[in-house]
């Protein structure tokens, strides 16, 4: 980005100066299970005898299901989605209409037809491209990302995906995380969701104080969605999203998560996998946006740093876990006005 938003202070407040920053990326790639047994013991005495309502502002929600532990943090934003007139763009997609691939396209706007509209002169595509060009008009968001996904070539338009979404308000885009106790069939102990509203990006996390409480902190999520909600994710389509739908199942909740979907995993690979030696999230942190995390806790530590909390009742194990979630969430903003900016 030319300008990176206030919002990015809340990624960028434990940065270290540009040697410090090397030597940790570095170190990053060295550092133990031991390293992670002392940083979880070090926090055990840095927060003993505090509660997460010390540290964080929090409060209570009421659910269906009971109670859930909501923590909200707010940063300033500057999201901008330059118009990019896509309705246009799409007039000029011919690959859109059945029995039209690439050749074909390249053929018709040799032939003088450089968009649908125009093949409404065509003796043989004219009374698609009228049905097209009237139906695009009545679509919602839902159904022309459905389009652009489900056509033939949409790997090789990908970049529709997100060109599209300046067809949608931005306080309909839900920044998404989820951390876990394991891989499958075991409880989400957070769920954080991010909101623009106006100029401020809202972080909502709800943390599970324990067990019991697993249907209230889904619930509590459920309730920022609506039938315009799209979820922004981060490898969310293969794991987040059928994560949260299996624990409905097993809490024997309704669920509605069929809604539109940016994962922008996949997107982060069609754009910079040339520029990063691999398409993590945090190495697009360090790459692109040069955001270093401090004592970050890997995923393959958070169970058992959960499970010290839950034995010992000091919130140390989890307040890094918290962090963790947030600034995922958070990323995700950056990381979709960035994709949308380079593609447009």
């Amino acid at each position: 980005m030319n300008n990176y938003s206030d919002h990015e202070e809340y990624l960028r407040n434990a940065i270290l100066n540009t040697n410090e920053s090397q030597n940790l990326k570095k170190s990053k790639k060295t550092l133990s299970s031991q390293y992670f047994k002392d940083l979880k013991q070090e926090l055990l005495i840095k927060y003993e005898n505090k509660t997460l309502d010390d540290v964080m502002d929090c409060k209570i929600c009421k659910t269906s299901f009971g109670d859930s532990f909501k923590i909200t943090t707010k940063q300033k934003i500057n999201f901008n989605l330059e118009d990019n007139d896509f309705k246009n763009q799409i007039n000029h997609n011919l690959k859109l209409l059945p029995k039209i691939g690439l050749k074909t396209e390249e053929n018709l706007k040799n032939k003088g037809y450089p968009t649908i509209e125009s093949l409404q002169n065509h003796d043989r595509y004219s009374d698609i491209a009228t049905k097209f060009l009237n139906n695009i008009e009545d679509m919602s968001f839902r159904e022309i990302v459905d389009l652009l996904d489900n056509n033939r070539y949409s790997k090789k338009c990908r970049d529709n995906l997100i060109k599209c979404i300046s067809l949608t308000d931005v306080e309909n885009f839900k920044f998404m995380d989820i951390e876990t106790k394991g891989l499958s069939n075991v409880p989400i102990i957070l769920i954080g969701v991010a909101e623009i509203k106006n100029d401020k990006i809202i972080a909502s996390q709800y943390f599970l104080r324990e067990y019991i409480e697993e249907p209230n902190i889904i619930e509590s999520y459920m309730n920022h969605l609506d039938e315009d909600s799209i979820h922004v994710t981060f490898n969310g389509k293969t794991f987040d999203v059928p994560f949260i739908k299996n624990r409905c199942i097993y809490n024997r909740m309704d669920h509605n998560l069929d809604l539109p979907h940016l994962d922008l995993m996949y997107f982060a690979k069609n754009l910079w996998k040339d520029m990063l030696p691999n398409c993590q999230l945090q190495t697009i942190e360090e790459e692109i946006f040069n955001i270093t995390r401090i004592d970050d806790v890997p995923g393959q530590y958070i169970p058992g740093y959960y499970d010290t909390y839950l034995s010992t009742n000091n919130i140390g194990p989890v307040v890094p876990i918290i962090e963790h979630n947030c600034q995922d969430i958070i990323s995700l903003a950056s990381f979709l006005e960035k994709m949308y900016e380079d593609v447009n």
